[in-house]
């Protein structure tokens, strides 16, 4: 059987090609040089437009765009401990309660006026309005565990957050990328609070320059920028530009895009697939690698009348090879994880990848058990996504070698997006952008579909123990509260979870200064151009 997939995977350019590297071999990759040089332009590659400016109507590559305009009051550090970005410092009271943050000294918008505490209770009243609908406000409302109960401006140049009961995620929700909890100038909106189309003025290091719909989006360097002391590490510390500007090309085609990078159109393209890395480095092109935490599942429909019965969802599982998808998918670069729990994350160990094995004779008797009749079970991708598509095609074979009649149902990514967000779906093949703690990829996942569709495992005792992560600011009881989740979520299988995929970026040599890191996220500030 296992042969028969290898070659299944030659057939769709899956193949493993020769790359041994595990993830040992993975460390985090950069391109310096001693000293930056301002000016130039730089290029860099995305698979798809942004969808707005307000951070809510969102997407990755729009929370890419956005966090180069925009900051938040703290970012992730590149080993995902939290630092200063707008904010620094910061305390914490002795109850725990209450966070007192002091805005960057002399940070201004990019209109030229300063940064105040009524700015930053300003855009956070405004998410945290109702009628908004922001993603993230479960995850401050209480309903989550953690409830502000108030923001308010100790002077113009301080702001208090008080919390109704300590929590251990505060700051790390705080950084959450997802969330775009930046601050914006109030001239963003109208007269009547609305925020106004493409608008974007906020305190990053580039400015929005042009936004050719469908084409491009081309950022400046904001000259006024005022940095943080604490050296550039992720989302956080000195966020200083030297390009005087960055276009992020919008090329959906990801062959398209290697060909652009060969002819040197493009200085970047982040999410270089592992299989083209030896292709990469033999046109001249410097590859930088890290462990990822960008979870790639397949999404289950619990509510659909044939996934509803959690047998056939272990039957599904029992019928796919995880670590042969990974490895086909990855050239060799990761194993196969089941788990939210990603090994960048130091509260992995093994007992994360304990989940019903790949053994379809088990799959057979399951189907048998529960009378499965050949009723077809769709399976929607997309190729935008080219990962998305060939998981898929590598899903349908495992499962009708085990006896499951499963279809493709290929559907262009805005349209399976919002199949996602309306729960429109038995089978997905999907990817989530980097949480950097378990708990925030729990908190995306768990809860009731009535209240969000997007939630994908409905389990009040899981809701519960993932409530008491929130709670904690201990390690290792945080650590066994997440194996209690796991162990839940393998008995339940709710999601099948794949790999990670590893962070892989391919950059022209005369780029210096850009890295790869775990979070995964695109950054254009502190690169430069080395002719």
């Amino acid at each position: 059987m296992a042969l028969k997939f290898a070659a299944l995977a030659a057939a769709v350019g899956l193949a493993a090609g020769g790359l041994t590297v595990g993830m040992t071999a993975l460390p985090a990759g950069s391109a310096h040089a001693a000293d930056p040089k301002p000016g130039g332009s730089l290029v860099i590659r995305m698979n798809s437009d942004i969808r707005g400016t307000d951070g809510f109507n969102r997407d990755s590559n729009t929370d890419t765009i956005l966090h180069h305009i925009f900051e938040s009051l703290v970012g992730y550090r590149a080993d995902l401990t939290v630092g200063p970005a707008l904010a620094d410092p910061w305390e914490i009271s002795d109850d725990g309660k209450t966070y007192t943050f002091t805005l960057r000294d002399g940070a201004p918008f990019h209109d030229g006026t300063p940064v105040t505490a009524a700015d930053v209770k300003r855009s956070w009243e405004w998410r945290m309005n109702p009628e908004k609908e922001w993603r993230c406000a479960s995850a401050f409302d209480g309903s989550q565990g953690i409830e502000v109960v108030s923001v308010e401006p100790v002077d113009d140049g301080t702001v208090a957050f008080t919390l109704a009961e300590p929590s251990g995620l505060f700051l790390m929700q705080m950084a959450n990328f997802q969330c775009n909890n930046w601050v914006a100038s109030e001239k963003n909106f109208d007269a009547d609070g609305n925020w106004i189309a493409d608008s974007a003025i906020g305190t990053g290091p580039f400015t929005l320059k042009d936004w050719r719909k469908g084409e491009s989006i081309t950022l400046a360097k904001y000259g006024d920028y005022t940095p943080l002391p604490e050296p550039a590490s992720g989302y956080a510390g000195d966020r200083t530009a030297y390009v005087d500007e960055v276009k992020f090309q919008i090329i959906p085609d990801t062959a398209v895009a290697e060909t652009a990078l060969y002819a040197g159109e493009v200085d970047i393209l982040p999410g270089l697939d592992g299989q083209k890395i030896e292709e990469a480095k033999g046109n001249g092109i410097k590859v930088l690698t890290s462990e990822g935490l960008q979870w790639t599942p397949i999404l289950f429909q619990t509510r659909d009348e044939l996934m509803s019965d959690p047998k056939f969802r272990k039957a599904i599982a029992h019928a796919v090879d995880i670590n042969q998808i990974a490895d086909a998918r990855t050239g060799g670069l990761v194993k196969g994880n089941p788990s939210v729990v990603g090994r960048a994350m130091a509260f992995f160990d093994e007992d994360f990848l304990v989940w019903p094995e790949y053994d379809p004779a088990k799959t057979k008797a399951l189907l048998e058990e529960i009378g499965y009749d050949g009723a077809p079970l769709k399976i929607q991708t997309n190729t935008k996504y080219q990962g998305m598509y060939e998981n898929s095609v590598l899903l349908q074979a495992m499962l009708a070698a085990a006896g499951i009649n499963a279809e493709l149902e290929v559907l262009d990514w805005g349209a399976q997006l919002d199949n996602y967000l309306s729960g429109d779906f038995q089978v997905q093949s999907f990817g989530y952008s980097a949480r950097l703690d378990p708990s925030l990829m729990y908190g995306k996942l768990i809860g009731n579909k009535d209240d969000s569709a997007t939630r994908q495992w409905e389990n009040d005792e899981a809701y519960e123990l993932y409530l008491k992560t929130l709670k904690t600011t201990d390690f290792e009881e945080r650590k066994a509260l997440f194996k209690k989740i796991h162990a839940l979520m393998a008995e339940d299988v709710p999601i099948l979870g794949l790999y990670f995929e590893p962070v892989v970026e391919a950059v022209q040599p005369e780029v210096e200064g850009y890295e790869a890191w775990a979070g995964d996220k695109t950054r254009a500030w502190g690169v430069w151009l080395n002719d």
